[in-house]
């Protein structure tokens, strides 16, 4: 299986960490940031999440290895939130973390240096400004912006998939990334670094629908048979749900906002999140109609061209042979 060598940089790509919680859709976000050209992968780090860390990082280890991804250190990260206990969305990914494909032995190693560590390292000694883009639990990033208080300002933006301006989906208040640790959350939203919010109501517009899934297992590659029984199993346990209406791939989208801003609509808010409430713990609360007033901290999508969408993503499905 040959896929992208990345991280060695190149004239025109944005670099970035992706921090995250692999994951279904984790993997998603994965190969699409490796395999865009926009996009300067520098390094993957992982996060307690979907499920433990040792796990999330194994996982990591295995999406790249099914791609063939070379030259991007993946390093492990925070094993638990701030503050509180850890919480985890096996329900939903399965046992594994990554249930639904089976797997072999992942040749891709792991980086010996702290994933906080390595995002310090590569962001402070980047010649240009870098993103971050998070997709699990905020733990690593608010880690990484309290240790090191120059971060901030080295930061082009932090995209993230996370909240919600409605429902939640682990609480009837909250969504899973920001609930799993709220305090993370609540430093990194009052960083003042420029931040890009794709919460549950744009995610939900990308359901991967019966025939999205018969073009993923149509690719007849080892990534495809791989996403395509990710798919399968996703869809039963999100199926479960009553208002489920099939597998949304949430995390690709903070990943798309930064390959092609073009398929969203999208606004400046103030998002608060809630960290003391009894029943409304982890909410993030979105100023949609600026009744408060406030500054402006986030950029929100609201909108996102599906079908753009599904097109940008099986097309860099499509790269991995």
């Amino acid at each position: 299986m040959s896929g992208p060598t990345t991280g060695a940089g190149g004239v025109g790509r944005r670099p970035i960490i992706l921090d995250c919680d692999p994951g279904l859709d984790d993997a998603f976000a994965i190969l699409l940031a490796a395999a865009s050209p926009a996009i300067d992968l520098r390094a993957i780090t992982t996060v307690a999440g979907n499920h433990t860390v040792d796990r999330m990082t194994l996982n990591a280890r295995r999406i790249c290895t099914v791609a063939g991804i070379r030259g991007v250190p993946i390093a492990q990260g925070c094993d638990r939130p701030l503050v509180r206990a850890q919480i985890v969305g096996s329900d939903i990914h399965g046992e594994s973390g990554l249930d639904g494909p089976a797997f072999g032995p992942p040749v891709v190693d792991v980086d010996p240096r702290h994933a906080v560590d390595l995002i310090v390292e590569l962001i402070m000694a980047a010649g240009e400004p870098m993103t971050l883009v998070a997709i699990g639990p905020l733990t690593n990033v608010a880690t990484a912006l309290r240790r090191e208080p120059r971060l901030a300002s080295r930061l082009r933006e932090i995209s993230l998939m996370g909240g919600a301006w409605g429902l939640g989906n682990r609480t009837p208040a909250a969504e899973f990334n920001i609930v799993v640790d709220p305090e993370a959350a609540r430093i990194v939203f009052e960083s003042g670094v420029p931040l890009t919010m794709c919460g549950l109501e744009l995610t939900h517009q990308v359901i991967a629908t019966p025939d999205i899934i018969g073009r993923v297992a149509g690719l007849g590659t080892a990534v495809g048979d791989m996403c395509a029984a990710m798919l399968r199993f996703y869809g039963d346990t999100t199926s479960r749900r009553r208002r489920s209406f099939g597998p949304a791939l949430h995390d690709p989208t903070a990943v798309a906002w930064l390959i092609d801003p073009t398929m969203f609509e999208a606004e400046p808010m103030h998002v608060d999140i809630e960290t003391s409430a009894e029943f409304s713990y982890g909410r993030t609360l979105v100023d949609v109609d600026d009744v408060l007033g406030l500054p402006k901290n986030a950029t929100v999508p609201t909108r996102i061209d599906a079908m753009r969408f599904w097109d940008l993503l099986l097309d860099a499905l499509a790269t991995y042979r």
